[in-house]
Order: C-alpha cells, then sequence, then structure tokens
C-alpha cells in the first residue's frame, strides 16, 4: 500500500494498492518456495480483531462506498463466512467470549468494563499448552479496573508478549503498557498503524522461531470518533457523495453520511494495516503454514432504522465481516460458506483448525471441517442475546432480547413476546417486521421453536436484565452501565 495517498484519486488508489498487492503475493511465492525446506510447525495464527466494523462495509462485501482493495484480494484466498453473527454485539461481551469459547451468561460478562475471570482454559492457554508463542496487541477492555491501568500478567489469560491498554478511542494518542513494566509508553501517530508495524515486527522474529505462534492484533476503528483517520484516507470520502442504505430515515441521512465518510476512511487506514501485514507474511516465508483470520467484535448502525451504535438485533450490529486464509495442507478452498456461525465458535474451531484439543468448558462449536469442506455446513442458526441493555441502548429504550439469526431469518423475542421477524432474503433492509402476520405464522412459530432450542441448550433462562445483574453481584448506574475510570 502506498505511504502517501492523499492525492490519489479513488480509482488510482485502489489501482495502486492492487499492484503492492500482487507484487507483495508474487515476492511472497518466491520466499515461501526458498524457505519450503524449513522443518514444518504451527500452523501460526494471525487474529485481527477490529472494532464496530459491520458486515455490509467491504468491497468484497458489495458496499458501493468502500474502498478495501486488500480485503478484496484476501477475500480471493479466503473462506468468507458470510453469516458470520456477534452474539452479544457489545465489545466486551465478544471479547470475553472469543477467549473462553463460552455464552456471555456462562463467563459472566455481560456488560462492558467488567473483568472476565474465566472458569476453563482460555484460548491463549490453549495455545500456550500446545507449545505456541502467545502474542496481544492493541485494545483488551476485559479487565475491569480502569480504562488506563495497567493489567498485571495473571490478568492476561495467557497471551506472553504483551503491548496492550484496556481501552482507548483516542486513536492519535494512544498509550499503552509493555511486558511487565508499569510505565505507560504511547504509540507513535495513529496507533492502528504503529501497532500494525509492531505486529509485523513480531511476526518477522518469530518466523523462523522453533516454536509456531498464534498473535491477537486488536484495532480500535473504525468504532467512533468517526473523523480521526489520518488525513489522506479521509480525503478519500466526500460526506455528499455516500450511498446510504435504503433502512437510513429522511431524519437520520445527513449525520449517516458525515459519520460515514469517516468511518470508511478508518476502513480505507485498517486495510492499508491488513495489506502490509499480508506483505510482511508472504515475505517471511510463512504464508502456507500460517492461518490469518480477519474479522469485528460487533457492527454499527450508522443510521439504519434511525439508530447508531450496537447491542441492536439488526443486521447493521449484529452481522460482522470474517475471513480465514488458512494454510492449503488443511484443505483450504477459497469459497464463500453461509452457514450462521456465533462468536463462541471461533476458539474451538481455530483449536480444530490447528489441531489443539479443545478445552472441555468450551460451549462453542468446532466448525474446522466445514471449513475444509469435509462435512456439510449444518448448522441452522446463530443465538442472538442482549441479557441486560446499558449506555446508549439503555438510554434508546433498550431491551433484553434473545433470537437467531438463520441463513434467511431474524427472529427475535423480548421479554413481552415476539418482537421482529424478518425474511433477510426478500427484505435485506429488514424494513418489514412480520411478527404477528398470518402469512408467517407458521414460520414464526418454527423460528419460536428454534430459538427456546437454543436457549435451552444454553442454559439461558431468559430472565430480566437485573436478575443476572444481582445474580452476578454487579453495581450498575442509572444507565445499567459498570463504572469506569480512564
Amino acid at each position: 500500500m502506498p505511504r502517501n495517498t492523499s492525492s490519489l484519486s479513488r480509482r488510482e488508489f485502489v489501482r495502486a494498492a492492487g499492484v503492492v498487492v500482487g507484487a507483495a503475493f508474487i515476492q511472497g511465492s518466491v520466499h515461501a518456495a526458498q524457505t519450503s525446506v524449513r522443518k514444518a510447525k504451527g500452523p501460526n495464527v494471525v487474529f485481527v480483531l477490529t472494532d464496530q466494523w459491520r458486515r455490509q462495509a467491504t468491497g468484497y462485501g458489495g458496499d458501493p462506498n468502500a474502498l478495501t482493495p486488500n480485503l478484496d484480494k484476501l477475500a480471493t484466498q479466503s473462506v468468507n463466512l458470510s453469516n458470520a453473527v456477534s452474539g452479544c454485539p457489545v465489545c466486551c461481551p465478544y471479547r470475553a467470549s472469543l477467549l473462553t469459547g463460552q455464552y456471555p451468561l456462562t463467563h459472566g460478562v455481560f456488560l462492558n468494563d467488567l473483568c472476565l475471570s474465566p472458569k476453563g482454559v482460555t484460548l491463549a492457554q490453549a495455545y500456550a499448552q500446545a507449545g505456541y508463542d502467545t502474542a496481544y496487541i492493541g485494545k483488551w477492555h476485559l479487565d475491569g479496573h480502569g480504562r488506563a491501568s495497567y493489567i498485571p500478567p495473571e490478568r492476561r489469560h495467557g497471551f506472553d508478549y504483551w503491548k496492550v491498554l484496556e481501552c482507548t478511542h483516542n486513536y492519535n494518542r494512544s498509550f499503552y503498557y509493555a511486558a511487565n513494566s508499569k510505565t505507560k509508553l504511547t504509540w507513535a501517530g495513529y496507533d492502528a498503524r504503529s501497532q500494525t508495524d509492531d505486529a509485523r515486527g513480531y511476526i518477522r522474529k518469530h518466523a523462523t522461531g522453533a516454536k509456531p505462534f498464534i498473535i491477537v492484533l486488536s484495532l480500535g476503528p473504525p468504532h467512533n470518533p468517526y473523523q480521526t483517520a489520518p488525513s489522506k484516507y479521509r480525503k478519500l470520502y466526500d460526506s455528499k457523495k455516500i450511498k446510504l442504505r435504503d433502512n437510513v430515515p429522511a431524519r437520520a441521512q445527513g449525520g449517516a453520511r458525515r459519520d460515514l465518510a469517516g468511518y470508511y476512511a478508518h476502513i480505507s487506514a485498517l486495510d492499508a494495516c491488513v495489506g502490509d501485514l499480508l506483505a510482511t507474511i508472504d515475505q517471511a516465508g510463512i504464508a502456507d503454514n500460517t492461518i490469518f483470520v480477519f474479522t469485528s467484535d460487533h457492527g454499527d448502525m450508522l443510521g439504519s432504522q434511525g439508530m447508531s451504535r450496537k447491542q441492536k438485533p439488526w443486521d447493521e450490529s449484529i452481522m460482522v465481516p470474517f475471513l480465514v486464509r488458512y494454510p492449503a495442507g488443511l484443505g483450504r478452498k477459497p469459497r464463500t460458506i453461509d452457514m450462521p456461525i456465533n462468536t463462541p465458535d471461533i476458539m474451538p474451531t481455530l483449536l480444530g483448525l490447528s489441531g489443539i484439543a479443545i478445552p472441555k468448558t468450551v460451549e462453542g462449536v468446532d466448525f474446522s471441517a466445514v471449513l475444509a469442506g469435509r462435512t456439510e455446513a449444518a448448522n441452522d442458526a446463530a443465538l442472538i442475546t442482549c441479557p441486560s441493555p446499558f449506555g446508549e441502548w439503555y438510554r434508546g429504550q433498550g431491551r433484553e432480547f434473545r433470537g437467531v439469526r438463520t441463513r434467511r431469518y431474524t427472529y427475535v423475542r423480548d421479554l413481552n413476546g415476539p418482537w421482529l421477524l424478518y425474511d433477510n432474503q426478500a427484505d435485506p433492509h429488514q424494513l418489514k417486521n412480520l411478527t404477528g402476520e398470518a402469512e408467517s405464522a407458521d414460520l414464526q412459530k418454527r423460528l419460536d421453536a428454534l430459538l427456546m432450542k437454543k436457549l435451552k441448550s444454553t442454559g439461558d433462562e431468559f430472565l430480566g436484565g437485573r436478575k443476572y445483574i444481582a445474580k452476578w453481584g454487579y453495581k450498575v448506574n442509572s444507565r445499567g452501565t459498570v463504572p469506569y475510570s480512564n
């Protein structure tokens, strides 16, 4: 990716990026051939986690606005899980489920700014026990002891290499702690760029090591504030030319265009980071022995349904991009799989791809055989939940809900009964709620039975949020939010 794109048009930007990606791929192939005699190990895992990146917002996903040439190229080499669901679509619950393979009411992190105290083996611990080096760079948001506080090794859940801050969205003045030092350090410039460069250095250093590695690169954007990406990426987007989704009402369109222009600028900046990571992997000669994952913790409404942010059960909030490029020797065949996959399924699926035993405490399902094409994509639905609304969702008349997202349908209940039913094939922008319609009665009955089955299998009684807060002994403010300090 060119370092200076401030004077490039949108078309020139994509063309220039494509040339660089293609050159890196060719160069990487040469390096891979040169290093083919190395002793087999691994596979390594590079897991890129972004924050608040909704599924629709990529070029390969059909977004007419998004300039993502590196991700578009990656999609042609990857398994695209087109119905990846953030089962509890908000930061901390997702991250806790990623690290434990459990549902929020099992690990207990169903609100933001709680401290994860897992019962069972975590993702990094499982890899470490299998002989891997482990690394985490960027946003953590699982410690609950203040968003700028030092996190001691015993609360890092198995990650060794460590350059982390609990949480910040000041991307141009971003701090972190390294190793076991309590000295607060500063990322240079736009933090996603500096964090990516640090991850590239880690990959280079460990590419020829005796042990395989797993690294999680957790980036803050495109989470708001939207207007803080480097200027060369902001110049690529004119708010007046942004094409809105059909479900953005007139009253929200002005703000949505302004926010989306900045949102896409962050996205293009992160796309460049992904391109550099992939080039580094190719240049290190480990592409044929590395699992590369690109995804997000949840989406962002950005004016759709007249709403903002996350926690909501609509697709813009719950659906996330999910690309997996993994070694051909493990059966990779680039394609799209539309089977729903949920957050707790990520850990066991990664472990399955890596040939590592899955801890008994994991509740998610290992879909590695589906990715490899050895079994049919048989999962019927992903469970979506909001055990206790808080913050923006609380202020916006938020409600507890449980639902299922199938390949085609979304069905959701709140505490009063059936709430939402959409045919996402016939109505991709979810404009017509079919709940209670006579012609949808049989469908609603079937989906309700499916939801009840999912709740039973996960031990979810679907109680009011206050009951779960009392059960876990959490203290919340008037907005249902756990108070936190910066």
